[in-house]
């Protein structure tokens, strides 16, 4: 490790802290986050099962639904084995290259997870306000494209969070990072030459993606809702509002986390550290603990297929 000036010039490691102010107690805090780890990727496996060996649920509802689902697995995945690591054997250390790269799947899968919370409500919106052409909008080939396409623009978008990094800061304060995890933020502030460039780009990408997908996501809710509000028969309006009640608990608990950690990052500076990377932890974790037991519950087929799954009786 080379120190100039007292900075340190592209160090190979970094430390992650934690949360800082609850060290001590992190042994505990890690019980609940494994539990919810644990009950995420039962959950989004066992939906994706269920939608790959069951015919009638290889409509484009439940293929958004089993991709929500892989994606919310992949992000809690890249996290937690480090996180526990460092909460309870006291593994704090991350090579520089691998903290970058934890940083970038991090923000590929959120911007990933966006795009399919916001190919989830054009699904609704197209299947309610415009029933007798959903077939033939949402073939297998859109699909096909809305899936790549997604993908695509998260990582062409944060791929160069990663250049900006590695080719413009070389010098750094400190390597100690007082996260959990390697966010890009986190890492952008130890250098001590100049980040607005960084903080300029790391705007551009979260409105770029967030912004884009939060505004069509509620103008597509806005047409449902008029058109369901405008259905004739009380009962035809519960069914058709029922449809979308799971996907916007989804939403909300998605953007609303995700917005909070955003800005408390960079404009947060009264609020406690411990209470900004606890809310930051739990915005990955809890909508990949929360996804597959609120569409278990509100959706009657997912539902369906899991009591019969644990309780049909085996006929001999």
């Amino acid at each position: 490790m080379l120190i100039f000036n007292g900075s340190i010039f592209m160090p190979s490691v970094l430390t992650l802290i934690g949360i800082p102010g609850l060290e001590s107690v992190q042994c505990w805090i890690g019980i609940p986050f494994s539990v919810m780890y644990l009950i995420a990727v039962i959950g989004n496996s066992l939906i994706l099962v269920i939608i790959k060996y069951e015919n009638s649920l290889h409509q484009p509802m439940y293929i958004f639904l089993a991709m929500l689902g892989a994606t919310d697995m992949a992000l809690s995945t890249c996290i937690l084995p480090k996180m526990l690591g460092i909460f309870w054997f006291h593994l704090p250390e991350i090579s520089f290259d691998a903290c970058l790269l934890q940083m970038w799947f991090i923000h590929l899968f959120q911007g990933i997870e966006s795009g399919v919370l916001l190919a989830m409500a054009l699904d609704r919106y197209v299947a309610i306000c415009d029933p007798l052409r959903h077939a033939t909008i949402f073939s297998q080939q859109l699909l096909t494209y809305m899936g790549v396409g997604v993908t695509l623009r998260a990582a062409i978008l944060t791929a160069p969070c990663l250049v900006l990094i590695k080719c413009r800061l070389k010098l750094y304060r400190t390597t100690t990072i007082s996260h959990s995890y390697c966010e890009h933020m986190a890492i952008v502030k130890l250098a001590t030459e100049d980040i607005r460039i960084n903080k300029i780009y790391g705007l551009f990408v979260a409105f770029t993606i967030l912004g884009f997908d939060i505004t069509f996501i509620t103008l597509s809710y806005v047409q449902i809702f008029i058109t369901v509000f405008r259905l004739p028969q009380k009962e035809a309006r519960f069914k058709a509002f029922n449809t979308c009640i799971a996907h916007i608990c989804v939403f909300l608990q998605f953007y609303l986390l995700a917005f909070f950690s955003f800005f408390t990052h960079r404009f947060g500076s009264q609020i406690p550290p411990y209470v900004h990377i606890l809310l930051s932890n739990l915005y990955l974790l809890v909508p990949t603990f929360l996804n597959p037991i609120v569409y278990g519950v509100k959706t009657k087929q997912i539902r369906a297929h899991v009591l019969k799954m644990f309780f049909s009786k085996k006929t001999p």
